[in-house]
């Protein structure tokens, strides 16, 4: 592998280090603290302020949203890189994974959600699946590389290090590649990034597209991916008690619903003390460091494993960490997401959507030849210019996508609301 040199560190060379796209080179920081600064610099991130995590952001001031959500996963990314340089005899002080590199990934890993959380999400794929679908993981890889700092028709992105695209690449399988695609897959049209991040290698016979490909994944992507659940899984559960959707009753009576192994039962009634002594976000907080500390770093060989260290290594989580964090996961879906309040909320939230969507791609679709003016001038303006009804509509997509929840609730209160707005609003 041809070395590059970022100073003090050999674990990365030239092929991890080359930007998709024209980027000036006279720079004193490295690619990696350049991508981590153009995300944090962007208004893609700073939507994620008003974005939902779990519940509708600005109900209260203390729940997380995307951004905050964000940031912690971010924090335990660079934690995870510090622990293993400390800890693994794999890793040197010359030799070792940037910090750096998997803060930017872990900042980037939700840009792309829409908003509503995850009840936005099926509700764009569901709409766009006539047009090659919505995911929330293609939708980042989207913003990356075509529509952050995108700048005229072009749309060429942050022109993003191969790193970088590589650690957000969670999934790795086109649409087309699946028979019902849900989730868990890039755009059709993504191939080309996917031709980028692996230099044109192909994929051999033992990674078939599907949840096989899918798992092959960068060591940065590994690290924010174990962090993103670490995050969501334990702090879920804080906010949930916050609001109180879960309580002790219902904890319990939960508990007597579900067949519990004896670890579940146990972690179930540390959780029922700690709720009672009122120190669950103290005691949530610990779990998070020994998520941390749960990590172990081991070689593999693979195809990618002779052009890049990023394919080198795997991330190896301790079982018991493993469980816990899914038995929070598990509570956090019954209790919060299945409960009739929240259920109510995202139908709703799917109502809101739908119609947007439908009166845009009407509007721009089927009266192409003079459409009102419902976008934003330059969107509007793409739309119109452009002669291929999917690109018409990805483009509507991605507005909705990029929408704040209070943004896309006030445009479906402008379109749809009599009493709503005056001549004076602004889009």
């Amino acid at each position: 592998m041809s070395e590059y040199p970022i100073k003090n560190n050999r674990f990365y060379n030239q092929f991890d280090c080359e930007f998709f796209g024209k980027r000036n080179s006279d720079d004193y920081r490295t690619p990696f603290q350049r991508d981590r600064d153009r995300i944090i610099h962007s208004s893609a991130l700073r939507r994620l302020q008003a974005k939902t995590q779990v519940f509708l952001s600005g109900e209260y001031d203390f729940y997380r949203t995307r951004l905050t959500h964000s940031i912690e996963v971010a924090q335990i990314g660079r934690a995870i890189c510090l622990y293993l340089q400390q800890q693994s005899p794999l890793l040197r002080n010359d030799f070792f994974i940037d910090p750096d590199l998997v803060e930017a990934v872990c900042l980037a890993h939700d840009l792309g959600h829409p908003p509503f959380g995850h009840a936005g999400e099926s509700t764009l794929n569901r709409l766009m699946q006539h047009h090659g679908g919505f995911e929330g993981n293609a939708q980042t890889l989207r913003m990356l590389t075509e529509i952050i700092y995108s700048d005229g028709p072009a749309r060429s992105g942050m022109s993003p290090t191969r790193a970088l695209m590589d650690g957000v690449l969670k999934y790795k399988a086109c649409m087309s590649e699946f028979k019902n695609p849900e989730r868990y897959f890039i755009y059709d049209d993504q191939e080309k990034y996917l031709q980028f991040v692996f230099d044109g290698h192909e994929f051999p016979a033992d990674l078939p597209p599907g949840k096989k490909r899918n798992r092959f994944r960068s060591i940065e992507c590994q690290i924010m991916d174990w962090a993103d659940d670490t995050a969501y899984s334990l702090n879920d559960i804080i906010d949930g008690i916050n609001a109180k959707f879960i309580s002790r009753p219902r904890l319990e009576a939960w508990g007597n619903n579900n067949a519990l192994n004896s670890a579940e039962s146990r972690l179930l009634e540390k959780l029922l003390k700690t709720m009672k002594a009122g120190t669950v976000e103290r005691e949530f907080s610990r779990k998070i460091g020994k998520c941390i500390e749960s990590c172990r770093l081991l070689e593999r060989e693979n195809f990618m494993s002779g052009h890049t260290n990023r394919y080198r290594y795997r991330l190896q989580i301790d079982e018991a960490a493993l469980q816990e964090v899914n038995f929070y996961k598990k509570i956090a879906f019954d209790v919060v997401f299945d409960s009739p309040q929240l259920q109510q909320l995202k139908y709703k939230w799917k109502f809101i959507l739908n119609r947007m969507f439908i009166a845009l791609t009407d509007t721009y679709l089927n009266d192409s030849a003079s459409p009102l003016n419902l976008l934003p001038e330059t969107l509007h303006q793409q739309v119109v210019q452009s002669q291929d009804e999917h690109q018409k509509t990805r483009i509507i997509c991605d507005h909705i996508a990029g929408m704040t929840d209070r943004f896309a609730i006030r445009t479906y209160q402008r379109l749809f609301d009599p009493g709503f707005g005056s001549i004076a609003d602004l889009i």
